[in-house]
């Protein structure tokens, strides 16, 4: 058993999502989304088009979640102490299962109540030319956020792997929520555009309800695989199969090591990975020697995973199947 290691503040985070790309990317998404709420309700108060109130609470729903994506990343970086001895690295997945609640209560539910309101009632669309004024400029400060967004997941993300994959794969919220969270905006600019376009042209306002309710559904569809997500996180999952094959890799390495009898990985944080394992050992091994292929196997544990910073590592013999302690787990089981 080991104790913590020295976590280094510069080490790439390998499992997507370095914290330092997303949080440039979370402040790109921060400040375009502020200057286009801010435009959008104008447009609201010009043109009284509810698509165009939903896509300003969209965008002020965006801007708080970007916020609390910035607080996680802050307190995760709390020292560990006596009542939380793993520390508090599970915070950046906290604030990211909010970041789901508050797009689902303040942004999809609201849009889809406002819509079937103008659908029910709906209203004279004024100066529409404001409307899509304005939605032409958040599409592009958007663009340019999903293109910022975009930029930093290239860095980390496996080559022939796509987006979604990478959304399944990282461990790390704050990339995976900014991609999803700017392309909800964009397609939801895009239904906004639809229905003010549609009113202006058919004088019709059902038209503006309508795609106003189109997009609650969307961010209540996008806010519901970002709770799916982020509660497995929470959960506590596993390395990637590719990091679970380098651990066993870097434990059978050695002199002393025979095989690894069941290995157990739980990610404390993004760049934070727990390895428990019950490692085969010779049985005539000296506790010496035994002692040395512990520390051994640590050392090319962290070589090759750098984010493995607690390591609890048990010598045993292994047993022939159906003698001792009973059939052994698979050490793919993670």
């Amino acid at each position: 058993m080991t104790q913590p290691a020295p976590r280094d503040a510069d080490a790439p985070e390998q499992q997507g999502g370095g914290h330092g790309g997303g949080a440039r990317a979370v402040v790109a998404a921060l400040l375009a989304n502020l200057g286009i709420a801010a435009a959008k309700f104008v447009a609201f108060l010009v043109t009284g088009a509810s698509s165009m109130l939903a896509e300003a609470i969209h965008s002020v729903a965006d801007s708080g979640n970007q916020v609390l994506l910035l607080v996680g990343g802050r307190t995760s970086r709390r020292a560990a102490d006596a009542e939380h001895p793993f520390g508090f690295g599970r915070d950046r997945y906290v604030y990211g299962f909010l970041v789901a609640v508050v797009l689902f209560s303040v942004g999809g539910c609201f849009a889809v109540y406002e819509g079937v309101h103008k659908i029910l009632a709906p209203e004279e669309l004024t100066s529409p030319g404001w409307a899509f004024g304005v939605l032409g400029v958040a599409i592009v400060l958007e663009s340019f956020s999903l293109r910022t967004a975009k930029k930093e997941t290239d860095a980390v993300r496996h080559e022939g792997e796509s987006y979604w994959a990478f959304i399944r794969r990282a461990r790390a919220p704050e990339l995976p929520v900014v991609l999803l969270e700017d392309t909800a905006a964009l397609s939801g600019l895009l239904l906004a555009l639809i229905g003010v376009g549609l009113t202006a042209v058919t004088g019709n306002g059902v038209w503006d309800g309508i795609g106003t309710v189109a997009i609650g559904l969307l961010l209540v569809a996008v806010a519901s695989v970002l709770a799916v997500e982020t509660k497995s996180l929470l959960l506590g999952e596993a390395a990637t199969p590719d990091v679970q094959r380098r651990i066993e890799q870097a434990l059978v390495g050695g002199e002393h090591v025979e095989s690894v009898i069941h290995l157990r990985t739980q990610h404390l944080a993004p760049e934070e990975l727990l390895v428990a394992a019950k490692i085969a050992v010779r049985h005539d091994d000296t506790a010496e020697a035994v002692a040395r292929a512990i520390d051994e196997a640590e050392s090319r544990i962290r070589t090759q995973v750098p984010i493995a910073t607690l390591i609890y590592l048990e010598p045993d013999i292994r047993r022939a199947a159906g003698r001792g302690r009973g059939p052994e787990v698979p050490t793919t089981g993670g």
